[in-house]
């Protein structure tokens, strides 16, 4: 008897899935992780403590405390590492698969364990735009309206009103 009500709900469930699916994707004309489904992006960031009208996907892995400001969309599969301090503007676009971190465990494995992390904070200022999969060093100061390319390794700081692309960075004034 038990099978059979495991059957039903799990055969339910499906149903009601696939059909939140079929409505997101007439409305949004797109389809996400299943969290997504289940998750407002507004209600997490509030949550979460990021800056009003901030919007975060649920795929997203958050480490640490970090201080986002207003208006901030942070995309699917980004990884924001706040262990030794991250802060994020407002008016920013953080795209998928973006990764920032604020810790590096070089010293700890080179050593055998020996060794602590290292953690230094790094910091994205207002109206930026971080292309997908690019990622950030820790210890890095991104300035105001700065444009990162996609897949680019940010692993020296970018001043104000600069584009950066590439591995290793190339940085150029923002025109």
């Amino acid at each position: 008897m038990m099978f059979n009500s495991l059957t039903w709900l799990n055969t339910r469930i499906k149903h009601l899935l696939a059909k939140l699916i079929h409505e997101k994707q007439q409305q949004f004309d797109r389809v996400v992780s299943m969290g997504d489904y289940f998750i407002d992006r507004w209600e997490k960031a509030k949550l979460l403590g990021f800056g009003e009208g901030t919007s975060i996907y649920d795929s997203a892995i958050v480490l640490g405390k970090p201080m986002v400001g207003n208006n901030t969309w942070i995309g699917p599969a980004v990884i924001l590492d706040a262990s030794g301090g991250l802060k994020i503007g407002s008016n920013c676009s953080i795209s998928a698969g973006v990764q920032i971190y604020s810790h590096d465990s070089i010293r700890w494995a080179l050593s055998g364990g020996k060794e602590r992390y290292s953690y230094a904070e790094t910091s994205i200022g207002d109206n930026c735009y971080i292309g997908p999969n690019a990622i950030i060093q820790k210890g890095i100061k991104i300035g105001d309206g700065v444009l990162i390319g996609a897949n680019t390794l940010v692993n020296k700081d970018i001043p104000s009103h600069s584009k950066a692309f590439g591995t290793p960075v190339t940085i150029t004034p923002l025109s």
